[in-house]
């Protein structure tokens, strides 16, 4: 399963147009530990993880489920560089949007069930 969760971060990360040092600055790691991760080498933290998940916008439970294709990330930059600061803030906004997501199946399933 390691190898998946690494497969699936590189697959989001190259859909998402960025590299192993944007995503090793954002969760204030080495580049090298990130690509020891994308192969399966060593495991993602379950924190970093989480972060991940925000930042491409995608559930934790998404991405450990093997079966669960993840869909990616489209981000436009408007700028020369991207920035931690960027990384943090689309995090933090697609943070907002899953739980959102998760707010409109809980009231769904509400709804059908009454």
């Amino acid at each position: 399963m390691t190898n998946t969760i690494g497969q699936k971060i590189k697959a989001l990360r190259e859909k998402a147009g960025l590299n192993q040092m944007h995503v090793a600055q954002f969760l204030e790691m080495d580049q090298s530990t990130i690509s020891k991760c994308e192969k399966g080498e060593r495991q993602f933290q379950v924190d970093h993880l989480e972060r991940l998940g925000n930042l491409f916008g995608v559930s934790l439970s998404d991405l450990m489920n093997e079966d669960v294709p993840v869909a990616h990330l489209q981000i436009a930059f408007r700028a020369n560089g991207i920035q931690v600061e960027d990384l943090n803030a689309i995090a933090d906004i697609q943070k907002i949007a899953l739980n959102l997501d998760k707010m409109h199946a809980i009231l769904r399933e509400n709804l059908h069930e009454a």
